[in-house]
């Protein structure tokens, strides 16, 4: 059953001591780094964020400079959102967002006041209203402009958006409705689902750089589908498209932004595009995108998988046939190629063709002619290539199993997707669009995600990216039952690898943020500094051939054995790297990327390692 909306007012305490926040505050002058746990942190003067106000705005014009500053704050909320979520152990959702208060104040930017908080997880419910007292951004802007009219504290109100987000599992928009800017006593923001808003369409605009979408479908509300009024189904149709079967792209991450970027320049040219990235990361939607914003728009869009075709018909599909080119060829036929005259031509999985297809293919992009099998004439096509491959193309040049001159000849404009385990910021968007898609296709009345779920969703490392995410929705919304929401039990039942360490610390073991970690897992000071005083002195009473009649913690033992001490007591290797390993992955709250920079390693690296440690714990 879902939980009840849970209220927080301006004397309700926040469930989270400052003093631990705090703690996680750490200075390290000698390497000129601010740590935020395991965030680096920077101390800019507050006088130069009006300085970048007034840069931007003169350079890009208002709207612009909102949009790149409100996208600053974003991104810096939802990064505050991993952290809260670490720390949030088995509190509530209230007490988790709230914990975002106490990081706004820790990091200068005002005196945060919560006066209204609802939160209902499990029914995307969310309404907070804040006070923001001493805003610092806005007091910066006024020092270059003085008292206007509109309302500044673009990065602070991106911020709370993108922490919110991060915790509800859908869109969350909050807006500033009066500034110390305009000559108001304080700032007031007010923050709920996006889809409650009636005007968000320039709210949408500033999260998205360039939006290559037609609307903001993925932002609508997951509403069931029995209660979408008739009057709103235009807006449902339009949500109800494929983000990865149409042109619909949203995005809200940097990651995605500046992809979009790099799209909208390369749609002006007719140059050779080459999307790189991992399977299901939406290299084909982006590859529609540009085709629909280019000056080809009107002509044809012609895809093909080129590993999905039997290496003995790909020219025949690419090239096409003339009648009696081989046997069964009763009939000519065009190939891709021509089917795309005056168009678009996106050849996927471009790295698995035959070394023979590979010829013909760079001769087609030279010469900008093909020829059919079997043909004696060759024939001038129109037509833009777009490839894309999961492959290292370079790599596979150097292993000779790719042409190196086609490489270089698709090589012109290469444009990396970055998979969706770098682009978290996202996730909560595309699982709005799939909850509303799927409710819209089968009839459905799933009211959303459980707390829980919302926390895998987002610490689940994605090997399948945005496909994946897809599947899954797809799956939670055939096993929930109507009126109520998708449950972690819904969506990893296909042999999804979760790993023990995503049921640790990250999903509510009660992790307190101001206890102090078991001695051999240390803190992320002990791992930059990892033997103080306590170690030395362990390493002094070791050198006087002394100590306690137990075994001194791993730590002292470790020093004492750098150091040289007569009479050290052993330090197994093994039991070392097991130590960092277990107080990496505790520190990063399971996040194996974090862990493995961290410790310096290759995820890949790291991931062998954790096997291992799993196999020898296990007997």
């Amino acid at each position: 059953m879902p939980s009840n909306p849970e209220t927080a007012s301006a004397d309700t305490p926040p469930g989270f001591p400052a003093q631990g926040l705090m703690a996680r505050l750490r200075f390290d002058p000698q390497e000129g780094r601010i740590w935020l746990d395991q965030q680096r942190m920077l101390l800019v003067h507050a006088s130069a964020q009006g300085v970048l106000h007034q840069e931007l705005i003169e350079t890009l014009g208002l709207d612009a400079a909102r949009g790149l500053i409100t996208r600053l704050g974003y991104n810096s909320g939802s990064n505050d959102a991993e952290l809260a979520h670490r720390l949030r152990g088995s509190s509530s959702p209230a007490e988790a967002i709230l914990l975002g208060t106490q990081l706004h104040m820790l990091e200068g930017v005002a005196r945060v006041e919560p006066v209204r908080f609802d939160v209902d997880e499990e029914r995307g419910h969310f309404h907070g209203e804040f006070h923001w007292h001493g805003s610092a951004e806005a007091e910066a802007h006024m020092r270059v402009y003085g008292q206007g009219t509109d309302a500044v504290c673009w990065q602070q109100v991106g911020y709370a958006s993108g922490f919110s987000s991060r915790f509800m599992g859908r869109p969350v928009m909050f807006r500033e409705v009066r500034c110390r800017a305009q000559g108001a006593p304080h700032c007031v923001i007010v923050g709920k689902p996006v889809d409650e808003w009636v005007d968000a369409e320039e709210d949408l605009r500033n999260l998205q750089a360039d939006r290559l979408s037609r609307g903001p479908s993925a932002f609508r509300r997951a509403a069931p589908a029995v209660s979408v009024a008739p009057a709103a189904a235009p807006a449902s149709a339009s949500a109800a498209q494929s983000l990865l079967g149409d042109a619909d792209v949203v995005g809200v991450s940097a990651g995605f932004n500046a992809v979009c970027h790099m799209v909208r320049r390369a749609a002006r040219t007719q140059a050779t595009v080459l999307f790189l990235g991992e399977s299901g990361a939406g290299k084909e939607v982006l590859a529609r995108s540009l085709h629909r914003i280019s000056p080809r728009a009107q002509g044809p869009f012609v895809a093909i998988n080129c590993a999905a075709i039997p290496e003995e018909l790909v020219e025949s599909e690419l090239f096409g046939v003339e009648k009696g080119g081989f046997t069964g060829a009763v009939s000519s036929r065009a190939g891709r190629f021509e089917r795309a005259e005056g168009g678009t031509l996106f050849l996927d999985e471009i790295g698995t063709l035959s070394g023979p297809a590979q010829g013909k293919l760079l001769r087609a992009l030279q010469e900008r002619e093909i020829e059919r099998v079997g043909g004696i004439r060759a024939v001038k096509v129109d037509v833009r290539v777009v490839a894309a491959t999961n492959l290292d193309l370079r790599e596979a040049v150097a292993r000779g199993r790719f042409r190196e001159d086609l490489f270089f000849r698709l090589n012109v404009l290469p444009m990396r997707v970055p998979p969706l385990r770098e682009r978290r910021e996202d996730i909560p968007v595309f699982m709005n669009h799939f909850l509303h898609k799927f409710n819209q296709r089968d009839q459905r009345r799933v009211t959303g995600f459980t707390g829980r779920a919302i926390d895998a969703l987002l610490a689940y490392r994605w090997p399948g990216n945005i496909r994946e995410l897809e599947n899954l929705v797809e799956r939670g919304v055939a096993l929930a039952a109507d009126d109520s929401a998708i449950d972690v039990g819904h969506l990893f039942l296909g042999g999804e690898e979760l790993g023990a360490d995503r049921w640790g610390s990250g999903f509510g073991d009660g992790m307190d943020i101001d206890a102090d970690l078991p001695s051999q897992a240390g803190e992320l000071r002990r791992m930059r500094e990892p033997f103080g005083a306590e170690a030395a002195a362990g390493t002094e009473a070791a050198g006087r051939g002394g100590g306690p009649t137990s075994p001194a913690p791993l730590g002292q033992r470790v020093a004492a054995l750098l150091a040289g001490a007569e009479g050290a007591a052993a330090a197994p290797l093994d039991e070392v790297e097991a130590a960092l390993i277990r107080s990496a992955m505790k520190r990063t709250g399971g996040n194996q990327s974090a862990a493995a920079r961290l410790l310096g390693l290759t995820r890949a690296q790291l991931i062998y390692r954790l096997k291992a440690l799993k196999r020898v714990e296990a007997g």
